[in-house]
């Protein structure tokens, strides 16, 4: 990677991700780096966090020794409870997802087309254990659905692609995608560019991911930084 721009690091990423969540919503975060949102929530927000184990008022990271394995997140990570949260049986979760109660819900993904199909659940590969949980509920129920990744695979591949490769979780759900890079919207005439890291020009993230992006009034460089 050239030496003129820098990834996001994933709290950076997290934080970019927090500061567009707007006041009041609903947001439900999903299994890996989306749980780090969290803890990166401005304190003059007021956002109620949903886990799909059942929990409601969801806080950020314990403090270390502070821990209660009784009280973890969809993906066993402890968490804490703001005033007022609650939990209760993953069949009401899951009714509040598939209800429409979700405004935002915040996903990893494996692909991301660049017109909003989404897989996240299974590579395909032989052997690969199936793992979809509640990412076709959350996916389709929610108002709008994020998506939280690195752009690049370990292999330099663009994970955002023209069609996805791998099994499906849904179709033209994600309005979104935060990456290490770069921000970008899924609309149905393709990839809008929301902003990027400072020193990567659109035409060198266009050669990344190897698609034509088009550019958004007032998209900036380096929004993770604000």
């Amino acid at each position: 990677m050239p030496a003129t721009y820098r990834r996001r690091s994933k709290d950076e990423l997290a934080r970019r991700v927090a500061i567009d969540i707007h006041d009041g919503a609903c947001v439900n975060l999903g299994i890996g780096m989306p749980t780090l949102v969290a803890n990166h929530i401005p304190a003059d927000r007021e956002l109620v966090l949903h886990s799909e184990n059942g929990i409601l008022g969801m806080g950020p990271a314990p403090e270390a020794g502070a821990e209660d394995y009784d009280l973890i997140n969809a993906g066993k990570q402890p968490v804490t409870l703001r005033p007022g949260g609650a939990y209760f049986h993953h069949a009401d979760s899951f009714a509040m997802m598939r209800g429409g109660h979700l405004d935002i819900c915040v996903l990893g993904a494996f692909q991301v087309s660049a017109t909003g199909d989404l897989a996240n659940w299974s590579t395909g590969e032989p052997g690969a254990i199936p793992a979809v949980g509640g990412a076709m509920d959350l996916a389709i129920g929610a108002r709008q659905t994020w998506v939280m990744m690195d752009l690049l695979t370990r292999q330099g591949d663009s994970k955002i692609v023209a069609r996805c490769t791998y099994p499906l979780t849904a179709i033209g759900c994600v309005k979104r995608v935060y990456t290490d890079l770069c921000t970008l919207a899924c609309t149905p005439d393709g990839l809008v560019l929301i902003d990027v890291v400072d020193g990567l020009s659109t035409g060198e993230l266009e050669r990344l991911v190897g698609l034509p992006i088009g550019t958004a009034a007032g998209a900036a460089p380096a929004a993770a930084n604000r």
